[in-house]
Formats: C-alpha cells, sequence, structure tokens
C-alpha cells in the first residue's frame, strides 16, 4: 500500500508542497506557504480502471465497498468526483489526520495530491503578424505537408484542453461578433465548459472561487486556448498547422487563476467520450512522476486510441528533471520548445541612417508612442554586469531614452532607477542571444519601458559611443530575423523522467509564435512556452492521420521521432555541438518527412539506465514498406552531456556507440534488426548524457535517427537531503503566517495548528519517503507518522517542502492489521527516511535519514 506524499500536504501550486523559492534571510524562521491545497487527494483503488480491462460494473462495485469501509471506520472525507475509465477511484477533500487513515483502508492502492495547476503564463510579446506564423509552420514542414501533399488536417477531431476557445473568432469560421455564434459551431463541434468564468482554484488568489459551475459551451475568456487552437489548425488571417481539422474545446480554467488535476482526468474523459483523435494539453505540474495519475491516465488515452501530445513544461531556468505531468506519461508525445526563426515587431528608428530597431514593450508598461523623438543616453556598456542597479546621479538621463543592459538585478529594479535620474523612455537589451520578454508590473514606472535585442543593444551602445544619437518612435511594424531561431528556448524544461525514461520526445516552435487570441483581448496575440510547441505537434499529428488515417495511436510518437532533426547547443550553437537529448528529444518535428517516409525503426527513442550498470545493449527493428531494398548505413552522433540537477553544468560527451553490423540491408516490405551497444559517458558524475544513432541510406534519402540517454554512474549517488543556506531539514513550530526553526526542541499542545512541522528540501525526486516517532529517552518505537511514495524534487535550491504530525502513528502491518494510536504526552523524535529514486529498499546506502530534536507533546 502507498500514499504519495505527507501526513499533511502544504501546497503551494503545481510543485505539490513547495513553501516557496526563496527562503528568509534569517536562518531561524521562513514563510508559511500563501496557498494550503493539502486537503484534496486522489484515492486510486486497486483494480484496474475500464481502460485497462476492468468493467464499469466492477469498478462500481469496488467503489461501492471502499465507501462502505470508509464509513465503517469512521473517517470524515467529503468526496468530490469519482472516476472508472482512465482512472479507478475519486478525489476527495480530507484533513490530515484522516487522510493517514484513509490511506489504510481495505481495497486502497495508493493516495496522490490532486495538485492545483496554475493557468499557463506564456511570455507575452508586443508586435506580431501572421507572417510569424507562417515562418514557424515553415520549420516544421507543414507548409510542405499543406502545399505540396495537399493536407489540412480534414475530417479528424483535435480536443484541446484549456482555458476554452473564442468560438466567435473568425479564424475559427465564427461571425467576427462576441456572443453570436452558437455553439456547437462547424470548426468547433465538441466540448464542454468544466467549471465556468468565475472558477479559481488557487486558495493563495483574491479571486478564490472553487466552485465549478460547469455549462456546454466552452468559450475562452482567457485567451491561452484560444491561442493554442490556433496553432493547431486556425484558418483566416492565421493558418495553423492542420486547418481542416474539427475542434474539441474541454474548458479546465475559468477567465484566470487555476484549475486542480482531477478536473483534467475528467475533461480526458470526456474527451474520450466525444471520440476525440487527439488530445493537445498544454499544462501540467513540473518536476512530477510519470506515475502521477494525469501521467497515467494520458497513458490509458493513447491506449484506447487517442494520441495525446502534452507540453514539457517551462521551468529550463529550474535545472533537470524538471518535465512535468502529463507530458512524462509513458505513451504520451512530452514537447520541447524552440524559438521561431523570425519576429515582427513594433519599431523604432536611431540616427543617423533610421536604422529600424525592433521592440516589445515590457508588461507592465505604459502605452509606447508611434511617434516623437528622444536623445539616446546609456548607463553602462556591452560589458557592464549590473548596469543601473544602483540609482543614479540625479538629473544625469533627463529627458533621453536610457539604453540599459540587462542583468544581476530586476526590469523593474533598472527602470525605476532610470526613471528616477530623469529618463523619458527606457530600453533594456539583452545580455545573451537573442530576444526576450520582462515584466516591469506593479514597478510604479510611468514611463515606456522596451526590450530589444542583445545585437541591437550592443548597435545602438556603439554608436552612443561614438556621438549624439536620437531615437524615433514608428507607428510601423517590421519583421526580424531571431538569434535564437530554431535552438531550444531557454524557458524549455529538462529531462530526464525520474525513472531515467527518455523525456522530452520532440520539439517544436514555441518561442516568440503570433496567433489567434480572445477577440475582446485584441483577436491575435504574441506567445512563447512549450505550450506553444505542443499543438504544433498536435496539429502535425492530424496531417499525418488525414495522410494515413489507419496509423495507431501508439505507433505516432515513434513515426514523428524517426524524421526530427536535432539542433544544435543553443548556448553556444558556434561550437557545433547537438543540444542535450534530455532537454530536445529526438529534435525538431519534421512532418513532411515523417508522412513521406516508407521507414519506421523500432524503438523510437533508447533510455540506456544507470551508467554503474556498464554498456546497455538495445535491438532495433528497422521495417522498410518501400518497394525497393534499402542498406543504411550505421553511425552515432554525441550530444552535450550535464552535471548537476537545479544549477545545470555541460560537457562534452565520451559516450561510444557499436553496431553488431557497420550497415544493414533491409528487404521490401520487409525488415531487419541491429544490435546498438552504448558505453555510458565517464563523466561527469552523477551527470545525463546522451546522442542519437544515425541511419543513413546508402545512394540517397531521408535520414533517420533515434535518441538515447543515459545516466553517468550510480543514480542513488544523487544526494537528495541536500544541505540548503537556511540549514535544512527543520524541526519547526507555526506563528502568525511563519515556520520557526525549533533548536534544540519544541513543545506542542497539539491544538490547531500547534503541532509539529517538518522542513526538508529535497534537491532530486525521492521514491519514498517515511516518518517514524520513537520515544526520546527509550527509543521505543512508536508507529509510523506517514508513508509516501513518488515525491517530486524542489524547484530552487532555498525551495522545501513541509510535513506535519498531528500526534497518531500507525503500526504499518498491512490493511487489516494496522492499529492507529494516538501517542501519550511525553518526549518523542521523529526519523526521516528518504528513499532514493530507483532505490532498493533493502539497500541502506539507497536511504537518506535524519532525526528530529526532541518533540515534547504536553496537551491542555
Amino acid at each position: 500500500m502507498r500514499v504519495s506524499l505527507s501526513a499533511i500536504a502544504l501546497a503551494v501550486s503545481a510543485t505539490i508542497m513547495s513553501i516557496g523559492a526563496t527562503a528568509a534571510s534569517a536562518a531561524s524562521s521562513v514563510p508559511v506557504a500563501a496557498a494550503e491545497n493539502g486537503r484534496l487527494w486522489f484515492v486510486e483503488l486497486a483494480g484496474k480502471p475500464v481502460a485497462d480491462g476492468n468493467t464499469a460494473a466492477a469498478v462500481r462495485s469496488e467503489q461501492a465497498a471502499f465507501r462502505r469501509a470508509a464509513g465503517a471506520a469512521g473517517i470524515r472525507y467529503t468526496e468530490r468526483r469519482a472516476f472508472e475509465t482512465l482512472f479507478n477511484g475519486f478525489s476527495v477533500e480530507v484533513d490530515s489526520g484522516d487522510r493517514a487513515k484513509l490511506a489504510q483502508v481495505s481495497g486502497v492502492k495508493a493516495l496522490w495530491p490532486v495538485e492545483l495547476i496554475q493557468a499557463p503564463v506564456p511570455e507575452r510579446s508586443g508586435g506580431g503578424s501572421a507572417a510569424d506564423m507562417a515562418t514557424a509552420v515553415t520549420m516544421t514542414g507543414a507548409d510542405i505537408a499543406q502545399n505540396s501533399l495537399g493536407l489540412t488536417g480534414a475530417g479528424v477531431k483535435v480536443a484541446v484542453m484549456d482555458t476554452g476557445i473564442d468560438i466567435d473568432h473568425p479564424d475559427f469560421g465564427g461571425s467576427g461578433t462576441n456572443g453570436t455564434t452558437p455553439f456547437p459551431s462547424a470548426r468547433v463541434a465538441y466540448g464542454w465548459d468544466f467549471v465556468g468564468d468565475a472558477f479559481n482554484a488557487d486558495p493563495a488568489s483574491p479571486a478564490y472561487n472553487p466552485v465549478a459551475v460547469p455549462d456546454p459551451n466552452p468559450d475562452d475568456c482567457g485567451g491561452h486556448g484560444s491561442h493554442v487552437a490556433g496553432i493547431v489548425g486556425a484558418n483566416g488571417t492565421v493558418k495553423g498547422v492542420a486547418p481542416g481539422v474539427t475542434f474539441g474545446a474541454y474548458r479546465v480554467f475559468g477567465c484566470a487563476g487555476s484549475t486542480t488535476a482531477d478536473i483534467m482526468i475528467a475533461a480526458m474523459e470526456r474527451a474520450l467520450a466525444d471520440g476525440m483523435q487527439v488530445l493537445n494539453m498544454s499544462i501540467g505540474s513540473s518536476f512530477q512522476w510519470p506515475q502521477y495519475p494525469t501521467a497515467q491516465a494520458a497513458t490509458r488515452l493513447v491506449n484506447k486510441g487517442m494520441v495525446v501530445v502534452a507540453s514539457i513544461g517551462n521551468s529550463g531556468a529550474n535545472g533537470l528533471y524538471s518535465a512535468g505531468a502529463p507530458g512524462l506519461g509513458d505513451k504520451v508525445i512530452g514537447v520541447a520548445s524552440y524559438d521561431n526563426i523570425s519576429v515582427t515587431l513594433n519599431t523604432f528608428t536611431v540616427s543617423p541612417d533610421n536604422t529600424a530597431i525592433g521592440y516589445s514593450a515590457m508588461t507592465g508598461s505604459v502605452a509606447v508612442p508611434t511617434s516623437g523623438s528622444l536623445p539616446m543616453s546609456r548607463t553602462g556598456t556591452t560589458s557592464s554586469a549590473s548596469d543601473a542597479c544602483s540609482p543614479l546621479a540625479p538629473g544625469s538621463l533627463a529627458g533621453t531614452a536610457a539604453l540599459i543592459r540587462r542583468g544581476s538585478c530586476s526590469f523593474a529594479i533598472k527602470a525605476q532607477n532610470a526613471q528616477a535620474a530623469g529618463a523619458a523612455a527606457v530600453v533594456i537589451y539583452n545580455n545573451s542571444a537573442g530576444r526576450f520578454a520582462g515584466t516591469i508590473a506593479g514597478s510604479g514606472v510611468t514611463v515606456p519601458t522596451v526590450q530589444i535585442s542583445d545585437t541591437e543593444g550592443a548597435l545602438i551602445d556603439g554608436r552612443i559611443a561614438a556621438g549624439p544619437v536620437t531615437m524615433s518612435w514608428q507607428s510601423g511594424v517590421g519583421s526580424f530575423a531571431n538569434a535564437t531561431g530554431n535552438l531550444i528556448s531557454s524557458f524549455s524544461s529538462y529531462g530526464l523522467s525520474p525513472d531515467l525514461q527518455l523525456k522530452p520526445d520532440i520539439g517544436a516552435p514555441g518561442g516568440l509564435i503570433y496567433s489567434t487570441y480572445p477577440l475582446e483581448a485584441g483577436g491575435y496575440a504574441t506567445l512563447s512556452g512549450t505550450s506553444m510547441a505542443s499543438p504544433h505537434v498536435a496539429g502535425a499529428t492530424a496531417l499525418l492521420l488525414q495522410a494515413t488515417p489507419k496509423t495507431p495511436a501508439q505507433a505516432v510518437r515513434t513515426i514523428l521521432q524517426n524524421s526530427a532533426d536535432p539542433a544544435v547547443w543553443g548556448a553556444n550553437p558556434s561550437l557545433g555541438y547537438l543540444d542535450n537529448v534530455h532537454r530536445q528529444g529526438a529534435g525538431m518535428l519534421d512532418i513532411d518527412d515523417a508522412i513521406l517516409a516508407t521507414t519506421r525503426i523500432e524503438p523510437a527513442k533508447i533510455a540506456a539506465g544507470e551508467g554503474e550498470a556498464g554498456p546497455f545493449t538495445q535491438t532495433l527493428k528497422i521495417e522498410n514498406k518501400s518497394s525497393a531494398a534499402v542498406i543504411y548505413d550505421l553511425s552515432s552522433a554525441h550530444a552535450l552531456s550535464t552535471g548537476g540537477v537545479i544549477t545545470p553544468s555541460f560537457y562534452a560527451s565520451d559516450a561510444s556507440v557499436a553496431f553488431s553490423a557497420a550497415s544493414v540491408s533491409v528487404p521490401a516490405k520487409g525488415s531487419a534488426t541491429v544490435d546498438v551497444t552504448i558505453t555510458p559517458a565517464s563523466g561527469p558524475v552523477n551527470g545525463q548524457y546522451g546522442g542519437y544513432v544515425v541511419l543513413t541510406p546508402q545512394g540517397g534519402g531521408q535520414t533517420h535517427r533515434v535518441p538515447f540517454a543515459g545516466f553517468v554512474g550510480d543514480y542513488q549517488g544523487i544526494q537528495v537531503l541536500t544541505p540548503t543556506a537556511n540549514g535544512f531539514p527543520w524541526l519547526a513550530q507555526l506563528s502568525g503566517g511563519s515556520y520557526f526553526k525549533c533548536d534544540p526542541g519544541c513543545g506542542y499542545t497539539m491544538a490547531g495548528s500547534d503541532i509539529p512541522y517538518f522542513l526538508l528540501h529535497l534537491d532530486h525526486q525521492s521514491r519514498r519517503l517515511r516518518l517514524e516517532a520513537f520515544e526520546a529517552a527509550s527509543g521505543k518505537a512508536m508507529g509510523r507518522v506517514s508513508d509516501d511514495e513518488y515525491l517530486p524534487r524542489n524547484s530552487t535550491t532555498t525551495g522545501f517542502f513541509a510535513f506535519s504530525w498531528n500526534g497518531t502513528t500507525f503500526n504499518g502491518k498491512g490493511k487489516n492489521g494496522n492499529q492507529w494510536s494516538t501517542v501519550p504526552d511525553g518526549d518523542y523524535v521523529v526519523k526521516l527516511s528518504v528513499l532514493k529514486a530507483l532505490g532498493d529498499e533493502s539497500n541502506p546506502a539507497h536511504w537518506e535519514t535524519w532525526t528530529s530534536p526532541t518533540i515534547t507533546i504536553d496537551r491542555p
């Protein structure tokens, strides 16, 4: 029997119980999470769901038995939703004490937290035009599929689980006037609103409203879903990847705020009932395991014949193992993001030759003028590391547009300092290649604040150094090449999966994508995120299914991966290294090649596992569907390796690949096999390595690749309970919205929130976390406090999780033998034991432990 997560889980958004990314400077206290989501849990029952072969009657019988047993035990909980198709169990609301008891009811397989899923907030840039979508479509070959192969996705039903779709939008066949297009419409023919406009599941939000008010019309007031759907298949001003698809809109967010993971599963079950062929989910939970219920439900959808595509996440800045569920699902296509090769932007010009500079307004900026001129000034140079991070001389920038280099401090601080020195506008340029999207929201800055690329900043800086420069705001737009085009986006999350499976699976354009937006919000917008990459793959899948309607859902990922094209390392493309396999998967989607391919290679990806085990051999099956034999020469290509977890470092790989034969002949309409032996890289210790098996046809034709990735050394060598600046783990008390460290110990009345809390930083995902209580003096075991499985990691080096103890323990003898008891007043310690990812429970070296200071229980 397993319980996922703590005896009481204090949760912040999708990182489960994360209390915050930044610890307080004082070593003795840290703030409590603003949001508390520890009362919502999935109860997974032991029997299979219907999708795995069980009958609905058997599932309902098992669920009824659980309800009777829980009632007989006097366990207090509120049932939210019951599931039988993709998940056998419930979502419930339950307090911490009854949660632990609920886990011990006969027939319970596992408890999982119902995660709070924040509404996707992609980077938003100003400007943009339909031409930007057109360039993104060319990056994947979708333009060739449309124009040369005549494919539109017609007849294919694509579900979009998101904020809804603007049914009135003319690019979706709507009237162009809000509220006048009936649902269902010709293009948006299926769907459901599961929540209503006012729904917001985030307790920390001033607009918190957990009461869902479903209705039949999934119209969009948030914007994200319409943007995603436009990438899949808009057909108007914007032309998406598959402009002929029929949409299903499954709305799981209100106009703003958050949803919950159980609503996602409800939407998956509805999409299945509606007969959707493809599901796009540009939402998810970072740092998760593929065992999480949304990932498991998504895999079951694939087993039932639906192709599931999901964004891998925007947590690239948070290091390795940051991929999210459901994209981590075993049969889900998890999608990484590449930057668009071109972007349309608003412009200003600079003297002496009126060179056009493309800019976007920072989020929170006042309106930017479309006419007028200003002299330009600068506060540093192209080598300044902390430009404008300190107060500037009063009046030193009076009446000028101040050029400032990004770095070291927030954009708001830079803009505030410039405005205080008299600047009439602020122009911030990048300190790395390409463009970016920043914010000064809430800063109080009242002058226009815009952002430009590193090269444009360097150009202006050089001109200012040479003499006076004047900038002139323009009313028009311009198209600009993007220096980071065709490279992995800086925000795109890293794999591998915590169980060392290869994720992400593939990539697509997601940075600087122009697409549809609700009419009331302007009709079109440029957004960036893996949210924008995933629908490129969903639309491409629709083109593939139109071209080859009998393609099984479980074969689609293989077909797409076989023809993908990996990109070079985005941090320094000139070096020529391929970017990490555990960040781009098979590479950039190449849909026209995938549709035209006559060769299929399985498996389409290789997870080589732990390097400590030595060389790994995988047999590849190569199938040739053409009428002529093909001989493939076999080779390999290295990708960069990474070290670390939350803060990655990069290394050239010395892994080697050997083949059972130098080439392989595949007969017409036949197949052949070849053995691939991968010898792991020798470093870095506890790192990840990867590369590509390359199959090049003799005499020309399409080259195919199979990505591989593995871990360097002993996976259990990663430290989980990594010390932090605040010295976690802690025994703590809760008071006045903060946790206070107990050193050497604390006393508790066990009334209300006056109970022991345990704060710990998990630097890596862990397979199990167990808390056990002992008498402080004698060491007598009092029983387990909690026993949790599949824990995520913290998102930052200063983040932490909180667990609590309400004074009860159980003896751990099994479902029918557990004896719950309340410990008497006295002195105790709690031992915390963490089993590392993929660890062997019988091996003490795979566990890390910590014992708390003395806990004195003295009830009134």
